[in-house]
């Protein structure tokens, strides 16, 4: 039996400070990027899956995230900035090359890297969040007219600095396993019910969320740990990625519609809001994921991937790999 080495954690620099990171096993380098209210620990289940199949599996904290740095500026935590720290990422890892696979919001940081730095990153997987092209229209332009009436879009809800974290930082712990129960299989509202998206005015996102048990892939110490992490550093960090939309594609003015040609691989949750709203950029998958080679969804699943199935995601996983040159 190969003898699998235990995950080793180390701080590597970049250019805003420093990236926490993970890594167990040894083999070609697949760099792990977490979403949103996340960490690295949401890929504990993918860690050792990947070394015992012979890979070099690293998980990081994202910038504004754990141990690793959260510049003061809301304009760091855009887009080019991450893949920035990516690449940084692999090249203290002493490679030249990697796979790189994100969640949530680490998937659109994953495609991006892909997108802005294709020599460095020679695969990529997403998951949850299917790649969308930037498009002709300002992000938040496009979230301002979600919803109807007098509701508020959870992401337009979380653009003015300061006003989600007044609603957060009172019980961390309660409010994190709130959103994780409101986007979980078995926990969440039913089919087609946006209304825990959404804020009545003068209201908080909290008001609407279901209350109830936690999810099943979610226990009293997982929760604990992600709670005990933004406890320590507050959420200012984490949200000021989507403070950076409109920065991120004004950025990418020069990529507007442009296709992700690496060998590519998505899986989705079949209960997940963000496969509905997203189906679009789903169904143009042969004109902008040229190189896919796995497109899935998993029935009965929610928001929380590789987590809420975590068998099912290594084994999609580690057959894509399979799958890609040397």
């Amino acid at each position: 039996m190969t003898h699998i080495s235990e995950p080793t954690h180390r701080l590597v620099p970049t250019e805003a400070g420093r990236i926490h990171l993970v890594e167990q096993g040894s083999g070609p380098l697949v760099l792990l990027v977490h979403g949103f209210p996340e960490s690295w620990y949401s890929w504990r289940h993918q860690l050792p899956a990947l070394a015992a199949a012979g890979y070099r599996a690293v998980a990081i904290d994202v910038r504004g995230y754990g141990r690793s740095s959260k510049p003061a500026a809301t304009d760091a935590y855009r887009l080019t900035e991450l893949v920035a720290d990516n690449v940084s990422v692999v090249h203290a890892l002493g490679e030249e090359s990697a796979v790189i696979v994100g969640h949530d919001w680490g998937s659109a940081i994953a495609s991006g890297s892909g997108l802005l730095s294709p020599e460095v990153f020679r695969a990529v997987g997403m998951l949850s969040v299917p790649y969308t092209p930037r498009g002709t229209t300002r992000p938040t332009e496009v979230f301002a007219h979600m919803g109807g009436g007098d509701d508020e879009f959870y992401i337009s809800y979380f653009q003015e600095p300061g006003r989600a974290e007044a609603e957060i930082e009172p019980d961390v712990r309660g409010w994190l396993a709130a959103f994780y129960r409101a986007l979980s299989a078995g926990t969440m509202p039913g089919p087609g019910d946006l209304v825990p998206y959404f804020v009545s005015p003068g209201g908080t996102l909290r008001d609407r969320w279901p209350d109830g048990p936690l999810p099943g892939w979610l226990g009293e110490a997982e929760l604990d740990f992600y709670a005990g992490e933004f406890e320590r550093t507050g959420l200012t960090g984490a949200l000021n990625r989507y403070r950076n939309m409109d920065r991120d594609w004004a950025d990418l003015a020069a990529h507007e519609g442009a296709p992700l040609t690496q060998p590519s691989l998505f899986i989705g949750g079949a209960l997940d809001a963000a496969t509905s709203w997203l189906s679009d950029a789903v169904k143009a998958f042969p004109h902008t994921l040229p190189g896919l080679v796995s497109s899935q969804l998993l029935d009965d699943c929610g928001h929380w991937i590789q987590q809420e199935r975590p068998e099912e995601t290594n084994r999609l996983l580690l057959d894509w790999l399979a799958e890609l040159p040397v």
